[in-house]
């Protein structure tokens, strides 16, 4: 696959034929499928812009395939009028040039089973939470939870995401890794929004407890440790929120205790 994934390059069909592309490599070195007869190869123009010229690319992304014989024709060159840029074509394709069969292997989505806990762990601590709290709860209070709540999730940016259609992580093609957090200011992954919601969960949980802690008739004790805890949830989880923030902004002035 020859690419061209550098940000300034402008190109938008890369990012997901690159993904797909790795799907591909990634199935073939699947268990019980690797051989030596198929080595996949991504070319990035950035790093060798000499390897366009030799082989006269104008337009990226584009797939070859080289054979040990060194023949080459037309339909070594992957037909992107005739085919789609998904993983399961250019298995076809990949059988068609090697006689070598890949079976496509779709990577885990976590996205629908993060948001189903989620939802489980939010309901069940709000059912466990009504079950003790019967005499005292009133609907006022539970307005004001489920409000805190809609409140944490939109200010998370999950809207923003959903509307742009953004993916849950980013996979390095080259590397593998996987990143949660886009480096850009003007991009949020869809994990990033549950990290932020985190986060934000955590820090009105601190304030909660100092506030608490300040108006209950508790004893001395108690109060303490619940100003104590308090402190440490806001300290710590509103120092990594502006941390997040200054590795998307990297000039942004202000730093907050050890970040």
């Amino acid at each position: 696959m020859l690419t061209a994934l550098h940000e300034f390059n402008s190109c938008v069909m890369c990012k997901g034929a690159a993904e797909e592309f790795q799907i591909l490599a990634n199935s073939y070195q699947g268990p019980g499928a690797f051989t030596t007869k198929v080595f996949f190869a991504m070319v990035d123009y950035d790093e060798s812009p000499e390897v366009f010229e030799a082989l006269q690319v104008m337009s990226v992304p584009s797939f070859f395939h080289f054979s040990a014989q060194w023949k080459f024709t037309t339909d070594d060159i992957y037909n992107l009028r005739g085919r789609d840029i998904v993983a399961d074509q250019m298995a076809e394709w990949v059988a068609e040039r090697t006689h070598v069969s890949v079976r496509i292997r779709q990577p885990t989505n976590y996205h629908g089973l993060l948001k189903l806990g989620i939802l489980l762990a939010l309901t069940g601590g709000l059912g466990y939470f009504l079950k003790w709290n019967r005499k005292s709860i009133s609907c006022g209070i539970l307005c004001e939870v489920l409000t805190l709540c809609f409140v944490i999730v939109m200010t998370s940016g999950q809207m923003w995401t959903y509307i742009r259609g953004e993916p849950y992580v980013q996979r390095n093609p080259r590397t593998g890794h996987k990143h949660y957090v886009s480096k850009f200011s003007q991009a949020q992954f869809a994990a990033e929004t549950f990290i932020i919601s985190l986060f934000n969960m955590c820090v009105t949980l601190g304030m909660v407890l100092l506030d608490k802690a300040a108006t209950s008739t508790m004893n001395i004790i108690k109060r303490k440790m619940m100003c104590l805890a308090g402190m440490c949830l806001v300290a710590i989880f509103f120092s990594w929120l502006l941390s997040l923030f200054r590795f998307k902004v990297p000039d942004y002035p202000y730093r907050f205790l050890w970040d």
